[in-house]
């Protein structure tokens, strides 16, 4: 390969490492064409791409952008994965394809942020949950104190126009005692007892001295005392 193709080249790789999210390096030896394919499709499925790389070159790219403890992990034929997004899921992806070509050999890789993995770290990545269901988790952990806070704030408005229907209650009803303002002023209304002086009213007893109309039998006494009159007189006369 000419020398401007390989800068070409390294160019590229270099490129590719600092655009991505996340970089695993594998070992494919033993590989056939078809399979390395169909690892590249499962990757490409989740956003994610996978390059058979020459050793030489990638360690030229790897230490041009900073990345010089990936170095070491070069060795044999090398594929790497360059994720762009879901970390977690293109880290299962591979394992899956490790599980299904015993062959295939994660060796590791580098995080956004220089960072280095090493095998055992990158098939515990794989184990993560996807990314959407790990922001739908922490979407509803910050959302609980909100909906906690307002459920609070509703019960207490519950109880406090519970507590206001109750005294309203009790001041209709005058279960109340002598309070402040407006109560007051209710044992006031509640002279209803001089308004009770109806009895003196009921005076009537006294207007019920008709029977001294009925005296009437007085003056048939008179008119007795004149029968008698006339008897005595019709007595002396006999």
């Amino acid at each position: 390969m000419a020398r401007p193709e390989k800068v070409a080249v390294v160019d590229e790789i270099r490129e590719r490492f600092e655009s991505s999210d996340a970089s695993l390096l594998t070992e494919y030896r033993g590989l056939g064409v078809g399979e390395i394919a169909e690892v590249r499709n499962a990757l490409r499925e989740v956003g994610s791409e996978y390059k058979v790389l020459k050793n030489t070159l990638a360690r030229i790219a790897a230490r041009e952008s900073g990345m010089e403890d990936l170095v070491g992990m070069l060795e044999g034929p090398t594929a790497i994965a360059f994720i762009h997004g879901d970390v977690a899921a293109a880290a299962k992806a591979l394992d899956t394809a490790a599980k299904k070509f015993p062959v295939l050999v994660i060796k590791g890789g580098m995080l956004q942020g220089g960072k280095i993995i090493d095998s055992a770290q990158a098939k515990e990545l794989a184990g993560l949950e996807p990314r959407e269901v790990q922001l739908a988790k922490i979407a509803m952990m910050m959302n609980q104190p909100v909906q906690l806070t307002v459920n609070v704030f509703a019960a207490l408005l519950r109880d406090l126009g519970s507590m206001l229907a109750q005294v309203v209650e009790k001041k209709t009803s005058g279960e109340l005692p002598g309070g402040m303002g407006e109560a007051e002023a209710a044992p006031e209304a509640e002279a209803a007892p001089e308004a009770e002086a109806a009895p003196e009213a009921e005076a009537a007893p006294e207007a019920e001295a008709a029977p001294e109309a009925e005296a009437a039998p007085e003056a048939e006494s008179g008119t007795g005392s004149e029968e008698t009159a006339d008897g005595g007189e019709q007595e002396e006369e006999a």
